[in-house]
């Protein structure tokens, strides 16, 4: 089974293992130092679908003079163990994967592919993400699959120190990652809006936003389906920045959205959102009664407010709390 937990990510730490031997040479008593890493995936969650899982199958660090580094599920130590959620096109168990329902790991919550491999320390210059057939989308009885171009998420590099941490973590914001092709079936995970993030450089936003703004508005109250988003929270990079240079998801405007998060009723008087895994900078955050946002289109968004959000570091939490 897999287990929630909270704040983790790629975590790197200096191990020294000393070597020796009696009556050795100085070679043989000399201190290898190594660094020891994990890697984490978390989400934030789309609207219209029950689960979205995806079928990893290694990790993979490039360069630092160690050439190519495959780390595959199950077959590598200290990596997750391997399910039997992955099928390929004939209903055969896909070897060496494992399939993660990532709705099940919002906001702070992740869960580690790999936790505690060692490596040379040094600079890598590219950490890979490696995908196998078998993704899919459940929708009500329907499942769809759910494509990733290459089977490949590449990143830019990472450096891990010796006698020191670093912390990483992959966040899928589905909002903006997962597209719907038209005429073809299932849904693609696109690198858009997916981003590794450094744990000792993120914090986390949870917030609110008041009834009151959602009437005034003309935006839905009190759903009966709490499923069901009342609203959208748009982040952005920067802070004071004017309302008509913010583009939705896919838009032209001059600001792109950072990460994206629904707005959801919590059934009895609260209207909450929270966003995991965010880079600590100064934001604008925007908010819009429209729920729907195609990612592959310049869509019409009517933002109604807009607010400056501080994030600071260390996996601090961030409260929002829009009210006027």
């Amino acid at each position: 089974m897999l287990n929630k937990r909270f704040s983790r990510g790629l975590i790197v730490s200096a191990t020294a293992l000393g070597l020796v031997a009696c009556g050795g040479s100085s070679d043989d008593n000399a201190n290898e130092q190594m660094a020891r890493f994990s890697l984490a995936v978390s989400d934030a969650p789309v609207d219209n679908a029950d689960a979205v899982v995806a079928c990893f199958n290694a990790i993979e660090l490039v360069g630092n003079d160690q050439g190519s580094q495959v780390f595959t599920i199950g077959e590598s130590t200290n990596t997750i163990e391997p399910n039997d959620v992955c099928k390929d096109a004939s209903g055969n168990t896909i070897p060496n994967t494992v399939g993660i329902d990532l709705l099940s790991y919002t906001g702070s919550d992740s869960v580690n592919l790999v936790d505690g491999i060692e490596v040379a320390p040094g600079t890598y210059g590219q950490l890979r993400l490696e995908m196998s057939e078998g993704s899919y989308v459940q929708v009500g009885e329907e499942q769809l699959p759910l494509r990733v171009p290459s089977n490949e998420l590449k990143f830019d590099g990472v450096t891990l120190d010796v006698a020191g941490n670093a912390s990483y973590t992959v966040e899928f914001d589905l909002r903006q990652a997962m597209v719907d092709p038209v005429g073809i079936d299932g849904y693609f995970l696109k690198p858009r809006g997916v981003r590794l993030v450094n744990n000792l450089q993120i914090g986390h936003i949870e917030g609110t936003l008041a009834e009151e703004l959602l009437i005034t508005n003309s935006c839905t109250v009190a759903p009966s389906d709490v499923s069901e988003p009342v609203a959208v929270v748009y982040f952005y990079e920067g802070s004071d920045l004017e309302i008509t240079t913010l583009a939705d998801v896919g838009g032209a405007e001059t600001h792109q959205p950072y990460a994206v998060a629904a707005v959801y009723f919590d059934g009895v008087s609260a209207y909450t959102f929270s966003v995991g895994y965010v880079a600590a900078a100064d934001y604008s955050a925007a908010w819009t009664c429209q729920t729907d946002d195609d990612p592959e289109a310049d869509d019409d968004l009517t933002f109604n407010g807009v607010v400056n959000v501080s994030v600071s570091g260390g996996e601090a939490v961030t409260t929002v709390d829009i009210s006027g």
